[in-house]
């Protein structure tokens, strides 16, 4: 990890003290509880600890606890094993006391590792108080008595080699040690590095051989040391059996544990004597939970591992009976089922999924990453200012769309624009009943923006060709951002004006109010991006020119006109060459509105109906596209 410090750190409300040595511990401390999760560890050499203190989650310190946890290993089967084989123990002698050896000096680096203070999450770095926590612990005298040498301290005071049990029952004192794994397994768990799946799987596997293997040494025991050989359940089969290879009792002693474990029960090895049996009741009870616990674990595993295909089948079925029950078009249907199954194989690429639970600022850091560089260079915000951009990127939504999927409807309201960050898309136009491709779109380009520009109803489809990634923003919202970017505001006006005129043929037909709406904005003179840094250059924001810019209204102005729909005729009349009417702005005076109805159809009008036949007196009554009719009684 890189180096951490306490300007780096994202938590700063958990710094309790004002010296940097303290912040860069707190620091360490919060991460140090976060890192393990993501597979990672702090370098001591970042950590600002007192000379001689260990921080915990160093990387050397690491590797001597990974260490420690093989020497756990040879411990947890060598303690039983000891104990049911006496003969064993004294060639396990040397291998006991290097082990020892080894967890005797992890007792002495104890005292000289900090911990955490889960009361103020800092590292104690304080040696009196790391040696006064790990002396009032149950930790210390646990790990001193797993660690003690009995045998060889026994032999210094007596001169002789004692091989009692009690000795052999001390050494099952080492199973203590076996917390080490516990807690590593905890670790790997958390790593994103390893699988989950497999790391539970080996725990499983390891808690049932620790199990296995206890159960048949201690059962041998019980043999070994009842009073008629033959009245035990080895003795029974295999005579002598004290007397014999180690490696064939310790054979038989697992044979009996898995079988039983297993719930097999084949009956050729069996309890003979009262004792066995009792050791028996206890261990089939043992065997219920120990059963319980790895049938349960597995079930979670693999339910976990295949919920999201149970997921996806319960969607399929759902989108089906409901497309049957509503009989939708094979269309339609094929639409609902391909955004289904988008939604389960990108299921990790979702970014509402992913970031809904981030902080705000870390949730814009990622937008402005992945999109800020699309976004300026699109059209209509080619010029605009950094803040302008920052602030929409920050509010944009990214989705994916699969192929042949309508993203936008024709005649749908306005209520998004998008921009194609990868994919492609069509423009789609229906004449006469069949569907016409007007143009495709390509990573850059920008859908949906000329009904929210003009506030009428989307003119075109839009459909994907394959798959596509977008991202959207309502147009009350962006009008809103723009409302205070009035140099912006003109700057992606004219950007917007140049790319209508600059669009085909076949797409204009399909705009019939693009001449009327041009030609009611008062949008000259256009003011580029170099104007209006070389205004701010020379400071003359006063000439008139630029004044009355300021005043012009736009569909981006913050006090644009009310838009409406008028026609030359009575509502009653059905008239084919004025069917469409004409979309204005309307004025502020009804005499103004007669006049430019007069302009539109070249007749005099002095009576205003809406479509429902209510007459209008003023205007102040009327809403965006309204539809007025415009005649002479």
């Amino acid at each position: 990890m890189s180096s951490l410090n306490s300007r780096s750190s994202p938590l700063p409300y958990l710094y309790k003290r004002r010296s940097s040595g303290d912040m860069a511990k707190n620091l360490a401390s919060v991460s140090s509880s976060l890192l393990p999760a993501f597979g990672t560890v702090i370098d001591e050499g970042h950590l600002q600890l007192r000379k001689y203190v260990i921080a915990p989650y160093d990387r050397r310190y690491r590797l001597w606890q990974t260490f420690l946890v093989l020497l756990v290993v040879y411990s947890a089967w060598a303690s039983p094993f000891e104990l049911a084989f006496k003969r064993a123990a004294s060639g396990l002698l040397i291998p006991d006391l290097v082990v020892d050896a080894f967890f005797a000096v992890d007792i002495i680096l104890t005292f000289f590792v900090a911990y955490l203070d889960r009361a103020t999450y800092l590292l104690v770095d304080d040696h009196k108080k790391i040696a006064a926590r790990y002396l009032t612990r149950l930790w210390f005298p646990m790990d001193l008595a797993s660690t003690m040498p009995f045998q060889v301290i026994y032999r210094a005071f007596t001169g002789k080699l004692n091989q009692g049990e009690a000795f052999g029952f001390l050494n099952l004192l080492r199973l203590w040690r076996v917390r080490r794994v516990s807690d590593l397994f905890k670790r790997l768990e958390k790593d994103v590095r390893f699988g989950y799946f497999w790391t539970r799987l080996l725990k499983l596997i390891s808690v049932t051989l620790l199990a296995v293997h206890s159960a048949g040494c201690f059962y041998f025991w019980l043999a070994a040391h009842h009073t008629a050989s033959d009245n035990t359940w080895i003795g029974v089969q295999v005579q002598d059996f004290k007397h014999r290879s180690i490696w064939l009792g310790y054979t038989y002693s697992m044979y009996w544990s898995v079988v039983t474990l297993t719930t097999v029960g084949y009956g050729d090895l069996h309890a003979v004597n009262t004792s066995e049996k009792t050791f028996n009741m206890f261990y089939m009870l043992f065997n219920i939970g120990l059963t319980a616990y790895i049938i349960g674990n597995m079930t979670n595993l693999i339910v976990r591992s295949a919920v999201r295909t149970f997921a996806l089948r319960d969607s399929i079925d759902q989108v089906l009976q409901y497309a049957s029950k509503n009989r939708l078009p094979e269309g339609l249907k094929e639409q609902m089922l391909a955004h289904v199954q988008l939604k389960f194989q990108t299921a990790k690429l979702k970014q509402e999924e992913v970031l809904e639970h981030l902080p705000k600022a870390i949730r814009c850091s990622i937008a402005h990453y992945l999109f800020h560089h699309t976004v300026e260079n699109t059209y209509l915000f080619k010029g605009a200012s950094e803040d302008l951009i920052t602030q929409l990127v920050s509010e944009m939504k990214a989705e994916y769309f699969p192929p042949k999927v309508d993203i936008i409807l024709q005649n749908e309201i306005p209520t998004d624009f998008y921009i194609l960050v990868s994919g492609a898309v069509e423009m789609v136009t229906y004449k006469n009943g069949t569907e016409q491709i007007l143009s495709k779109l390509g990573p850059g380009e920008m859908a949906g923006e000329i009904g929210v520009v003009f506030n009428v109803p989307q003119p075109v489809t839009v459909r994907t060709k394959r798959l596509s990634q977008v991202i959207r923003i309502s147009h009350h919202l962006f009008k809103q951002m723009v409302q205070p970017y009035s140099d912006d505001g003109k700057i992606m006006m004219s950007n917007f004006i140049q790319y209508i005129k600059g669009l085909r043929k076949e797409v204009l037909e399909e705009l019939p109010f693009v001449d009327d709406i041009l030609g009611e904005m008062n949008t000259e003179p256009i003011i580029t991006e170099e104007q209006i840094q070389s205004s701010k250059a020379s400071g003359s924001h006063g000439d008139a020119k630029t004044e009355a810019t300021k005043e012009a209204a736009t569909p981006l102005s913050s006090t644009h006109p009310i838009r409406v729909i008028i026609h030359g005729h009575h509502p009653k009349e059905n008239l084919a060459a004025d069917s469409t009417g004409k979309l204005i702005h309307l004025p502020d005076s009804v005499e103004d509105l007669f006049q430019l109805a007069e302009r539109k159809f070249g007749k005099k009008g002095n009576t205003i109906l809406l479509e429902d036949g209510t007459k209008v007196e003023k205007l102040n009554a009327l809403r965006e596209n309204d539809q007025l009719f415009i005649f002479e009684i």
